[in-house]
C-alpha cells in the first residue's frame, strides 16, 4: 500500500569505530561529525542489457553514491574485492563538456554548439572533508578482508586524504603511494609545472591479495646482456645472472599518457586512461573478482573490468556519466562477442611453461595476457588434458558483459546537482549568492538553502548547514533586537523527514530563528523546471519509424526552433528499443549508438511476435524521452 514503509527501508547499518591510538594523529575540522550508521535506500531497476554470466550481471547506479553504497551494504558488505575512486579534487574548477549537434563532415558553428556544465569541484574545506570521510567509511565496510582501495587525487587534497585513509583504514594498512606521471600541454613560469597525480593504495587488512605487474625490459638494457639457451644474462664474478623472463616489475612511479591521447576518449571531463586502471585492476584482483567505482565518470573502470573478465558495480550522480558509460559498455560487449574478437585470458605459470613445450602457444610471462584463435585454443586445451592438467582456466574464459541500470530513491529528475541548483534558482526566482559558503541565495528577504536534491532531506543534512551558520553575527543581532529573529531561513528540498523544521529549531534554541520548509514536491508541485521532449513515432509496413524528435531543453540551449532543425537525428545520442516491454524494466533488443560522425538510423524492422514497444531516445544532453508504441 502507498505510504507504507517496508522492512528494507527501515534497515540501519552500524559501523565499528576504529579506536583512537596514542601517537597516531587524526585530522580535525570544524563541524567534524562521527559517522556511525546509515540507512538502507531502495533502488529501482530501470534497464537491462545482455545476460547473466555464472549467476551475475553487472550493475550501474544513478544517484548520490552515499545512498548507492548504503543500498549496497545489504548484499555486498564485506564482498567487494577492489575499490578504485577518482573523487573530486577540490580543484576550484567547473568541468564542462562541449555539446555539438551531430554532423557528417561539417564543423559545428556557434549556433549549433555550447558547453554544458557537468559538475563543479568547488568546496569549502570542511564540507569536502566531511563528504570524503563519510564515503570512505562505507567503502571500508564494503571491502572484503582481502580487498584493497586505490584513491586517486592530486596536490589539492592529497595530505588531507592520506590522513583520512590512515584514520579509517589504519596506517598499518597503507601499502603504496603511486605517482602517476603524465605529459601534458601547458607550462608554468611561476612554479614547477605539475605533471603528476597521487594514488593512495590501502588494504582492508594485512591479509590482502597482490599480484605483481611486469613490463617488458628496455631494449637498450637487453642489448647489454649476453645470451645463451636460457636467455639473456650478465656475468658477475664469473656467475651468470639471468634477466627475469617475466619482465621488469612495475614500481611506484607510473609513466602513462593522459586519456586525451587515448583512442578510447569519450569527451567526458577528467577521463582517466585505460592503461592506468588496467594496472590497478590486475594487481589487486583475479578474473571473476568484484570491482567498485562509485565516482564512475566516463566508465573507464567498468570498461577495463569488462575487458579483463572482472565483475563490476559503478555509480555516479550525473546522468551524463550514466549515458556515457552505457554507450561505452555496449560497444565493448559487442567487441567481446566471439565472432568479433579472439579469446583473451590469463594463465598460471605452470600452464605457461607446459604450453611453450606444445609449440602452440607461448607466454612471455607468468600470468601474461594471451590471445588465441578458437582453433589454437582447442589445440592447447587438448595438449593440457594429455598432460593430466586442469584446463578450467582456459575453458571458462568468462567475460561479464551484461549489465543493469538502476536509480536510487527514484533519482530521475535532474541531470546533475549543478543543473538542479541552477534550475531551482531560476524557477523560484531566487537571487543567487555564488560566493557564499552557506546560502544559495535570497528570496523575499529570506536566506535560502537548497538541500541535496533528488532525495529527501534528512536531519543529517542539516548538520552541515548548522556547522557553518554565522553565529557571531547572530549573537550581535540578538543583543540589538532580542524580540526579532536573528535570521529568516527557507529550506528548499524534494521531500523531507518528518519534523525537519522542529529538529533545526531544537538545535538553535539559543536563538530566535524563523524557519520555512519549501518542499517543491508538495508545495510547488506545479513548478515548471524543464520542458518535456516530444516525438512522433509510428508503425509503417512492419517498420518502426521515428518521424520527428524535439528535445525542448536542448533546442532551447541551441536557440533553435523546430522549423530550423535540419535533421532531428543530429540532436540524438542514442535510440534504444524494447520490442516486448513488460511495463517495468526496459530490455533493449535494439541499441542504436552511432559513432561521433554518424547518425541514428531512425527506421527499424519490427520483429514478429512483438508486443508493447518501448522506445527510449536520448539527446545530446543525456536527457531521454521514453514512449510506448502499441
Amino acid at each position: 500500500m502507498e505510504g507504507l514503509i517496508t522492512m528494507d527501508e527501515q534497515l540501519t547499518f552500524e559501523f565499528e569505530q576504529r579506536p583512537t591510538i596514542k601517537g597516531v594523529p587524526e585530522l580535525r575540522w570544524t563541524g567534524k561529525r562521527p559517522y556511525r550508521s546509515t540507512q538502507y535506500y531502495p533502488a529501482q531497476l530501470r534497464e537491462s542489457y545482455g545476460e547473466e554470466q555464472n549467476g551475475w550481471i553487472n550493475k550501474i547506479f544513478w544517484g548520490d553514491n552515499l545512498q548507492v553504497m548504503s543500498h549496497l551494504l545489504k548484499e555486498y558488505r564485506g564482498k567487494i574485492d577492489l575499490i578504485y575512486i577518482d573523487p573530486p579534487f577540490d580543484s576550484k574548477a567547473d568541468y564542462k563538456k562541449k555539446i555539438e549537434v551531430r554532423g557528417i563532415g561539417k564543423a559545428a558553428s556557434d549556433s549549433t554548439s555550447f558547453e554544458e556544465k557537468q559538475y563543479g569541484d568547488i568546496w569549502t574545506n570542511d564540507e569536502y572533508l566531511q563528504f570524503m570521510y563519510e564515503r570512505l567509511i562505507i567503502m571500508r565496510e564494503l571491502l572484503s578482508d582481502t580487498g584493497s582501495i586505490f584513491l586517486h587525487c592530486d596536490w589539492h587534497k592529497a595530505p588531507h586524504l592520506r590522513c583520512l585513509l590512515d584514520e579509517i583504514f589504519g596506517p598499518e594498512n597503507f601499502r603504496n603511494e603511486i605517482i602517476w606521471s603524465y605529459k601534458s600541454a601547458g607550462m608554468s613560469t611561476s612554479t614547477f609545472p605539475r605533471k603528476h597525480d597521487n594514488i593512495f593504495y590501502y588494504s582492508k587488512t594485512a591479509d590482502r591479495v597482490f599480484y605483481p605487474i611486469y613490463v617488458p625490459h628496455d631494449e637498450k638494457v637487453i642489448k647489454r646482456f649476453q645470451r645463451d639457451e636460457k636467455g639473456p644474462y650478465q656475468l658477475v664474478n664469473g656467475k651468470k645472472y639471468y634477466m627475469n623472463p617475466q619482465g621488469k616489475p612495475v614500481e611506484d612511479v607510473w609513466e602513462i599518457l593522459l586519456a586525451n591521447r587515448d583512442s578510447q576518449r569519450t569527451g567526458y571531463p577528467t577521463q582517466k586512461p585505460e592503461a592506468l586502471i588496467e594496472r590497478i585492476i590486475k594487481c589487486a584482483t583475479r578474473e571473476g573478482d568484484l570491482v567498485l567505482d562509485c565516482f564512475m565518470g566516463s566508465g573507464t573502470t567498468q570498461a577495463v573490468a569488462m575487458k579483463l573478465g572482472r565483475r563490476f558495480i559503478g555509480a555516479d550522480i550525473n546522468l551524463g556519466a550514466i549515458q556515457t558509460t552505457t554507450k561505452r559498455l555496449l560497444a565493448i560487449a559487442k567487441e567481446l562477442e566471439p565472432e568479433h574478437k579472439p579469446v583473451t585470458y590469463e594463465v598460471a605459470p605452470r600452464l605457461s611453461m607446459v604450453a611453450e613445450e606444445s609449440g602452440y602457444y607461448a607466454a612471455a610471462s607468468a600470468g601474461g595476457n594471451t590471445e588465441l584463435s578458437a582453433e589454437d585454443r582447442s589445440k592447447v586445451i587438448d595438449f593440457f588434458k594429455s598432460k593430466g592438467m586442469d584446463t578450467s582456466a582456459l575453458e571458462e574464459d568468462v567475460k561479464y558483459t551484461g549489465f543493469e541500470v538502476y536509480n536510487v530513491n527514484n533519482y530521475d529528475f535532474f541531470r546533475n546537482p549543478v543543473e538542479a541548483r541552477d534550475l531551482l534558482i531560476a524557477a523560484l526566482e531566487i537571487q543567487p549568492f555564488p560566493q557564499s559558503d552557506v546560502w544559495d541565495g535570497e528570496l523575499d528577504g529570506r536566506m535560502v538553502k537548497i538541500m541535496p536534491v533528488n532525495r529527501i532531506a534528512t536531519k543529517a543534512d542539516l548538520k552541515e548547514l548548522l556547522a557553518n551558520l554565522p553565529y557571531k553575527t547572530y549573537e550581535k543581532r540578538k543583543e540589538e533586537n532580542p524580540n526579532q529573529p536573528v535570521e529568516r531561513i527557507t529550506i528548499v528540498c524534494m521531500g523531507h523527514e518528518p519534523d525537519l523544521k522542529g529538529a533545526m529549531e531544537q538545535e538553535l534554541t539559543d536563538y530566535k530563528v524563523d524557519i520555512q520548509i519549501m518542499d517543491i514536491l508538495r508545495d510547488r508541485a506545479d513548478l515548471q523546471l524543464k520542458r518535456d521532449s516530444e516525438a512522433e513515432i509510428v508503425r509503417e509496413g512492419g517498420k518502426l519509424v521515428i518521424r520527428a524528435f524535439y528535445p525542448m531543453n536542448l533546442m532551447q540551449k541551441l536557440s533553435l526552433q523546430k522549423e530550423y532543425v535540419e535533421d532531428w537525428r543530429q540532436m540524438v545520442d542514442s535510440v534504444m528499443i524494447d520490442w516486448n516491454y513488460d511495463g517495468v524494466v526496459m530490455q533493449p533488443a535494439v541499441t542504436d549508438v552511432p559513432g561521433k560522425s554518424e547518425l541514428v538510423k531512425g527506421i527499424y524492422d519490427i520483429p514478429e511476435g512483438s508486443g508493447t514497444i518501448k522506445v527510449k531516445i536520448t539527446d545530446l544532453l543525456s536527457e531521454s524521452l521514453e514512449l510506448e508504441v502499441r
